[in-house]
């Protein structure tokens, strides 16, 4: 039941980009090339705790990430990373500030804008990868097309070649290690060649091995194809393969009494 839900929703989706089209893009030919990809602005998100209180678990004042860079951020579990990912790909709202991706203010798009918006502009990597069950590697790369409006087979398959499990393309998600796993949900989350990728805890799930050869991987082939990057960590071992990392207790301005997804 839960893979037939799954494809009605990806079936939903296709239909929604024929039938409807995302606001202009908000820039001018005279644009600085500089411009960043992504955006914000006094971001503030909250939540209902246990007690009935809203309580504000999220605020950051300024963030912007230019064009091809690639970032991580470090911070401790339960501390809103996640939320900031979520926010940013649309997948949430705030209830204040602004969010612009590639041009587009999409912390003021309705709900089915924004899925189009991810579709086409964002990749997303899960740290327990969402991969559909019932579906082999390859299906699972081509939906991700195929939401976007592309029908490309070959490429699908150029991405599994890329990641190195072209051999394994019949293979369910359950049929592959969790190394493997995580490939799959890096071609999947590179193959419309987003704007930005957003990594939340992407070798989380992986011993020390796979993490080196998955975040090797991720970060070569973002810069092969121009893709921004922000990857959220709280593993010394990844962050430290970054320059300059972002601390983000510095930068979410709200101190965090209690645990956030």
């Amino acid at each position: 039941m839960e893979e037939s839900n799954s494809f009605v929703k990806f079936e939903n989706e296709i239909e929604l980009l024929n039938a409807s089209n995302l606001p202009p893009y908000i820039g001018s030919p005279n644009d600085d090339v500089s411009m960043p990809i992504v955006s914000v602005t006094d971001l503030k998100k909250s939540y209902l705790s246990p007690n009935g209180r809203q309580e504000l678990i999220l605020d950051v004042p300024t963030f912007e990430l230019q064009e091809k860079k690639q970032v991580a951020m470090r911070g401790s579990s339960g501390s809103g990373k996640t939320t900031f990912l979520h926010l940013i790909a649309g997948i949430i709202r705030p209830e204040e500030g602004k969010i612009v991706v590639d041009g587009q203010t999409i912390s003021s798009l309705q709900e089915h804008q924004r899925d189009l918006l991810r579709a086409g502009k964002i990749g997303y990597i899960f740290q327990s990868f969402n991969l559909l069950k019932g579906f082999s590697c390859l299906e699972n790369v081509r939906m991700a097309m195929e939401i976007n409006g592309v029908m490309d087979h070959g490429r699908a398959l150029e991405l599994l070649e890329s990641v190195g499990l072209a051999d394994r393309k019949n293979h369910l998600p359950g049929q592959l290690s969790i190394g493997q796993q995580q490939r799959v949900a890096i071609a999947r989350a590179l193959v419309n060649q987003p704007k930005v990728v957003l990594a939340d805890e992407p070798t989380g799930n992986l011993d020390p091995s796979n993490t080196d050869y998955a975040l090797t991987l991720l970060r070569s082939l973002c810069e092969e194809w121009g893709s921004s990057l922000i990857l959220v960590s709280h593993d010394p071992r990844v962050i430290e393969q970054f320059d300059d990392p972002i601390d983000w207790e510095e930068l979410n301005q709200v101190q965090v009494n209690h645990s956030v997804a």
